[in-house]
């Protein structure tokens, strides 16, 4: 049964998980017909969200999601919150749907898998192969080699750490990528999604409480990070079974950054959380959330907005225009990002929001590599793993 599991469904599953997620497949991926004896699950119209374990296509590569059920909460933060920022308010009232979220944040064995793709495209692009235009619908591009690699790379690249250094924009097309050849919609979240998969059910500022007295069993932060980023997974989850919510890498979400938090959604209140967003008109500057390895506990609450700024973390870039899917300056190595999944699929036209650059400045950077050589496209959908494997 587990060899049918890994050919016919690319879900690959380890013993204790087996008869979760072969449970899961009577229907479709992460829903099971009925109640699991153990574990999480969500109760939904078409049976049970489950936690399932995914391998990308081609790859020994997995990463495992977990059922998040919908409800209300307020994000941003009490103006009695200490540390809090004026851009955390006025709270706001959401109601979010079901969703999987990734147990844990995007690692270099699983975004290494997308930076080979530059040099696969480059040789397809040579023998005219799968030619595909940047605007078509199954196109993405692959992220340009890293300029610097001893920068990104010189706190490790071990493969169960987080990947780190990346725009929005190359993690926008990492999760096409992936949800082209897996099948299923995954993607960066608004900042309201994040804000409550990271709360998992409470109203304080760190999902274990108030006091960061007990932050070192959670986070990985400045105090206790000295070696730089380390291992997923390696400290206690939310309530939500999530880890390194706190801490670690900050993660990146779709959001523009507003200064007045989320004072223009107010009259509208509750609002779907999937539509507390500012789409960016420009890259920068975008918002970050949960606090990294670099930083302390106050920046770590679960309501601290951090905002990107494209000009100081492309300081040392050489290129012009400057990349559009790498930074070269810390605050850098201490982001990332996390994958969602909403229960029901978004429609073509909302989840292609999420997926695209959204921003004029990114489209003609973008551009201009291409034009000079320095980028490149590629046709991505469920037949991209067996084109590789037939192009060795």
């Amino acid at each position: 049964m587990r060899l049918f599991v890994l050919t016919v469904c690319a879900i690959s599953v380890s013993c204790f998980q087996c008869a979760e997620a072969v449970e899961a497949l009577k229907t479709e991926t992460g829903i099971a017909k009925d109640k699991p004896a153990s574990g999480p699950s969500v109760k939904v119209s078409k049976g049970f969200m489950v936690p399932y374990t995914v391998a990308i296509p081609g790859t020994d590569v997995t990463f495992r999601m977990i059922p998040v059920p919908g409800g209300k909460c307020k994000i941003g933060s009490p103006e009695s919150e200490p540390d809090r920022g004026d851009d955390e308010g006025p709270q706001l009232e959401v109601t979010v749907d079901p969703m999987w979220v990734a147990e844990k944040e995007v690692s270099w064995a699983e975004y290494k898998e997308f930076m080979k793709l530059y040099h696969i495209f480059k040789e397809f692009e040579g023998r005219g192969y799968r030619v595909v235009d940047v605007d078509a619908v199954d196109a993405i591009t692959a992220p340009t080699p890293l300029y610097d690699p001893s920068y990104t790379f010189e706190y490790g690249e071990e493969l169960n750490q987080p990947a780190v250094s990346m725009t929005k924009y190359s993690a926008q097309q990492y999760t096409k990528w992936l949800s082209r050849v897996v099948g299923q919609q995954y993607r960066i979240p608004t900042e309201a999604e994040w804000e409550y998969a990271c709360r998992a059910n409470t109203d304080t500022a760190y999902s274990w409480g108030d006091s960061p007295e007990n932050i070192d069993d959670y986070a990985w932060y400045f105090d206790n990070a000295e070696d730089g980023t380390l291992p997923v997974g390696t400290k206690k989850p939310n309530g939500f079974g999530l880890f390194d919510m706190h801490g670690s890498v900050a993660e990146l979400t779709v959001n523009a950054y507003t200064e007045d938090g989320y004072k223009q959604f107010k009259k509208g209140e509750p609002v779907n959380a999937t539509e507390v967003v500012v789409w960016p008109e420009t890259s920068s500057p975008i918002v970050i959330r949960g606090g990294s390895w670099e930083m302390d506990p106050e920046q770590l609450r679960s309501a601290s907005r951090l905002s990107s700024d494209d000009e100081e973390w492309k300081e040392e870039d050489p290129n012009f225009p400057k990349s559009p899917w790498w930074f070269t300056n810390d605050p850098a190595r201490g982001i990332g990002f996390r994958l969602f999944r909403s229960y029901e699929p978004l429609s073509d036209q909302a989840i292609e929001n999420f997926w695209k650059a959204t921003s004029e400045d990114v489209v003609d950077d973008v551009e201009a590599r291409l034009l000079g050589g320095r980028g490149v496209v590629g046709q991505v959908d469920e037949t991209l793993p067996e084109a590789i494997k037939n192009s060795k």
